[in-house]
């Protein structure tokens, strides 16, 4: 019985790694081609799904070396969300509305009732001001 479920087990790792390869980009394979990864796992079950699962790991958790420019033909993606356009926009839109439905729609573009979207940049209180020496 316990044969049997060692087998059982091996198998599933294989077909997974099997799954995993056939799933993964041609440049994720590490200079090898597809075919010989698929030959060593099935030839070498345990030694083989097992380097190819390592092997798999270790590239995703492994991150580009700085100043590294990204794979051709790939988007980066962003780390956190403040670094994400489409997240960073979808942000400033919503902030937006709110302010339109609540403030019954002032017209102007960052005119919220704290004052705290004036456009120029500067402090209403003249704090900072090079000039006031």
């Amino acid at each position: 019985m316990l044969r049997l479920l060692l087998f059982l087990v091996i198998l599933g790792i294989v077909v997974y790694a099997l799954a995993d390869l056939f799933s993964a980009d041609e440049d994720e394979t590490g200079g090898m081609p597809r075919w010989g990864w698929a030959v060593l796992i099935v030839l070498l079950p345990g030694a083989g799904a097992a380097g190819w699962l390592l092997f798999r790991r270790l590239q995703r958790t492994s991150q580009p070396a700085p100043g590294r420019p990204p794979r051709p033909g790939r988007r980066p993606r962003p780390v956190a969300p403040d670094d994400d356009p489409e997240f960073l926009w979808r942000l400033e839109q919503e902030r937006r509305r709110r302010e339109r439905e609540a403030g019954g729609g002032t017209g102007r573009p960052g005119g919220d009732a704290d004052g705290g979207g004036s456009s120029d940049g500067g402090s209403s209180d003249g704090a900072g001001d090079s000039a006031t020496s």
